[in-house]
């Protein structure tokens, strides 16, 4: 980890996304805001949430909004809740992003970019910040799912902050270019039917990448290293398949990716 994260105030970070997975990722970053305090990192963390999405009634079924939400912006209806119960000062953009969001406000750049989007074009946005507002951001913690599984990434992506180096976490789009693939097509989108969409994904699937993600988030600031940077998770089967910090295992991954391609 680099010394100056946690050296210089608060850690910034920035949830892209408020549906499933952002939800659960802001529901309990506050844990791990206060873990930090206890560790001796006095400043802990300053989040900021961007969505664009409104809640939707069936937001209610798999995901922390109430009836009485419905139709306000999801990222706002949960920063609020935040900041009233754990009397936080977190902050809301409450539009879409893309890959020039931070162009004119590079200032306010975050430290890790949590990334909790479901398409690949999001994702190719996400990628593309790094060289543009987001150039010194040091990490991307990326989540995504389907049905009955998912993963989390972490990778330090080559930006202004980030240098070439063989111990440098490799992104979720540089081990997996398909993630990025806007030619490839999207994914079905989520269904606007509350049966529907729990037949199309296990109901803690979200939660439980989220969780999963945290505690490595943890381990990082805590101890300051990783032996692991992500894993798989089948909600099916219970497995879950770590990924290690392994220069030589992530050659092989991007070659792998690159036969698929071709």
């Amino acid at each position: 980890m680099p010394t100056d994260l946690i050296r210089r105030g608060p850690v910034h970070v920035l949830i892209v996304g408020a549906g499933g997975t952002g939800s659960a990722m802001a529901m309990n970053l506050p844990y791990l805001d206060q873990a930090m305090r206890v560790w001796g990192h006095a400043s802990g963390l300053d989040v900021t949430m961007m969505d664009a999405d409104t809640v939707s009634a069936t937001n209610c079924v798999r995901q922390p909004f109430s009836a009485s939400d419905i139709g306000q912006n999801k990222a706002t209806v949960l920063i609020n809740r935040i900041n009233i119960f754990w009397g936080t000062k977190w902050r809301v953009i409450p539009h879409r992003f893309h890959a020039r969001s931070f162009e004119n406000d590079r200032g306010n750049a975050p430290d890790i970019v949590i990334g909790c989007v479901d398409t690949r074009e999001a994702r190719k946005a996400i990628e593309e910040s790094f060289n543009h507002g987001l150039s010194k951001t040091c990490y991307w913690l990326d989540l995504g799912n389907n049905a009955a599984s998912g993963q989390y990434v972490l990778g330090q992506p080559l930006n202004g902050r980030n240098r070439r180096k063989a111990e440098r976490l490799r992104t979720v789009s540089e081990l997996y270019p398909e993630i990025v693939d806007v030619a490839a097509g999207e994914d079905p989108l989520p269904s606007c039917s509350a049966v529907e969409a729990l037949d199309r994904q296990e109901p803690f699937i979200n939660p439980t990448l989220a969780l999963h993600a945290l505690a490595m988030l943890g381990q990082l600031f805590r101890y300051g290293k990783l032996s692991y940077h992500g894993a798989f998770f089948n909600a099916r089967s219970g497995q879950t398949s770590a990924l290690p910090v392994d220069p030589r295992l992530w050659s092989r991954t991007k070659r792998r990716s690159r036969k698929l391609a071709t």
